[in-house]
C-alpha cells in the first residue's frame, strides 16, 4: 500500500518533509503518525491508512515532493497473512523448514512519544531527543516548555560550529538561516504572485479620530474591541458593493468568479513566517464575533495550533502592521486573491477641516489589487467607501441592521 501526499489545503500543490516518525521496517498501527509534512500555510502528520509493516521510504528529509508522489509503502496485515500462508504451503510441500510464520516484529519496537509537530519541531532544532524528556502533560505528553525545561537542566551545551571552507577561512553557523519549510514555500508563493497577477498598489489616509473614540467609548462600558475588527466588518461592507474585490480570476476558463461569502484573511506573523488564518463568513457575524474569532485565530498562529479548515477559503486579505510602526508599503497579493489591503501606522497630525487646522489621528492605507480584474478607478471608489464606513463608524453600524 503506497502512502501518497495527498492535498491538505485549498491551493496545495507540494510539502517539504520535515520528520518522519517510523522507519523501514517498523511495524505500525492504523491511524499511527508516519511523516510530518510542511506546507505554505500549515505543518501536519500523515497517518498509516491501515496497520502493517513499513516496506520502503521514498523520499528524503529535506525533499519537496508535490501531492500524488509516494512518500512510503506498507505491508499490510493482509498482506503479512498472505505471505506467511504461502510460506506455510510451501515448508508443507517441501518438508521441514527453519523459516518462521510469525508475524513480523521489532526486537526493539518504539513507543510513540507523545508531541505535538511544533514541539517536536522545537527538539529537533535544538538537538534534543524527545524520548529523553518528562512530559508533564496529559497522558505524559511533552509540552514546550518541557522541551525548554531540559534544554536549560543540561549545562553542556553545544557551542557554535565552526566549519573550514575552501579557501581555509572559518564559516561560523550563526551566519546563516535555514531556507526552508515556511520560509521557502512563502518565497515560492510570493514569486508566483508577483509574476503572475500585474500588481498596482493604491495609497490613501484615513482619518481615525471618530472610530477611535468609539472604542473608547465602549472600553468605558467594559466592551473591549479593536480597531482591526471594525476594520474587518467595514472592508465586509465596502467589498459587498465592489464585488469584484471579492473575486477570483479564472483566467483557462475565461471568467471571473465573484465570491458568495466575505472570508477575510488576516496577515499574521509568526516566528516561522507569514501565515494567513481566516475568518469566515464575516457577513453574519457582528464586530464583536468577528474580534473573539480574531484575537482566537492569533493565538492559534503563534502556537503553531491552526487547522487546514483554518487556513483556507480566504476571499480577500487584510494585514495590520501599523503597530509594528510601519508608514507605507507594497504588499504582495495573496494569490489568487485579487486584493489585499494594509493599514499602517495611526498619527496625530494637523488636518485642514473647513480652512481651519485641527488635530486628528491619521492613519495610512495601502491597497494592492490585480489589474488583470479591476481598474484604478474602481480601487479609489472600493477605499473612499471603506474610508466613509471608518471616518463616519455610524454608518457601518446602519449597514448592520
Amino acid at each position: 500500500m503506497e502512502v501518497k501526499l495527498h492535498d491538505i489545503g485549498e491551493g496545495m500543490h507540494e510539502a517539504e518533509i520535515v520528520h518522519y516518525f517510523v522507519k523501514a521496517g517498523q511495524r505500525v498501527k492504523n491511524d499511527e503518525p508516519l511523516v510530518e509534512i510542511q506546507t505554505d500555510k500549515m505543518t501536519a502528520e500523515l497517518t498509516a491508512p491501515s496497520a502493517g509493516v513499513v516496506e520502503e521510504i521514498c523520499a528524503g528529509i529535506g525533499d519537496i515532493v508535490e501531492v500524488g508522489s509516494t512518500i512510503l509503502s506498507i505491508r499490510t496485515q493482509d498482506q503479512e497473512e498472505t505471505k506467511t500462508m504461502l510460506v506455510s504451503r510451501d515448508t508443507r510441500s517441501d518438508g521441514p523448514s527453519t523459516l518462521s510464520t510469525k508475524p513480523f516484529q521489532l526486537e526493539n519496537p518504539s513507543q510513540r512519544v507523545q508531541a505535538s509537530p511544533h514541539t517536536r519541531r522545537i527538539a529537533r532544532e535544538n538537538g534534543v531527543k524527545l524520548e529523553e524528556v518528562q512530559g508533564t502533560g496529559p497522558s505524559g505528553r511533552i509540552m514546550d516548555h518541557d522541551v525548554f525545561n531540559f534544554m536549560k537542566a543540561h549545562t553542556k551545551t553545544k557551542g557554535i560550529r565552526e566549519e573550514s571552507t575552501e579557501h581555509g577561512q572559518d564559516v561560523k553557523e550563526e551566519n546563516y538561516l535555514p531556507f526552508r519549510g515556511r520560509r521557502k514555500q512563502i518565497a515560492k508563493k510570493m514569486t508566483q504572485s508577483l509574476y503572475t497577477a500585474p500588481h498596482v498598489t493604491h495609497f490613501d489616509e484615513v482619518m481615525m479620530t471618530d472610530l477611535l473614540a468609539l472604542k473608547q467609548s465602549l472600553k468605558s462600558q467594559g466592551i473591549g474591541i479593536s480597531v482591526a475588527a471594525f476594520f474587518i466588518k467595514a472592508l465586509q461592507q465596502s467589498l459587498k458593493e465592489y464585488r469584484i474585490f471579492n473575486a477570483k480570476l479564472e483566467e483557462e476558463e475565461g471568467r471571473i468568479k465573484l465570491e458568495e461569502v466575505y472570508n477575510i484573511g488576516l496577515a499574521t506573523d509568526t516566528e516561522e513566517g507569514l501565515i494567513v488564518p481566516v475568518i469566515k463568513n464575516v457577513e453574519h457575524k457582528s464586530i464583536e464575533i468577528i474580534h473573539a474569532e480574531m484575537k482566537e485565530l492569533t493565538k492559534k498562529a503563534k502556537n503553531n495550533e491552526l487547522s487546514s479548515s483554518d487556513l483556507t477559503g480566504g476571499t480577500f486579505t487584510m494585514s495590520n502592521v501599523g503597530p509594528l510602526g510601519s508608514t507605507g508599503a507594497t504588499p504582495i497579493l495573496n494569490y489568487p486573491e485579487t486584493g489585499l489591503i494594509a493599514f499602517h501606522k495611526t498619527k496625530r497630525t494637523p488636518v485642514v477641516i473647513n480652512d481651519e487646522i485641527v488635530i486628528r489621528d491619521v492613519m495610512n492605507v495601502s491597497f494592492t489589487f490585480d489589474h488583470r480584474v479591476a481598474d484604478g478607478a474602481q480601487a479609489a471608489a472600493f477605499i473612499n467607501r471603506f474610508i466613509g464606513f471608518i471616518q463616519n463608524p455610524g454608518q457601518m453600524m446602519l449597514k448592520l441592521i
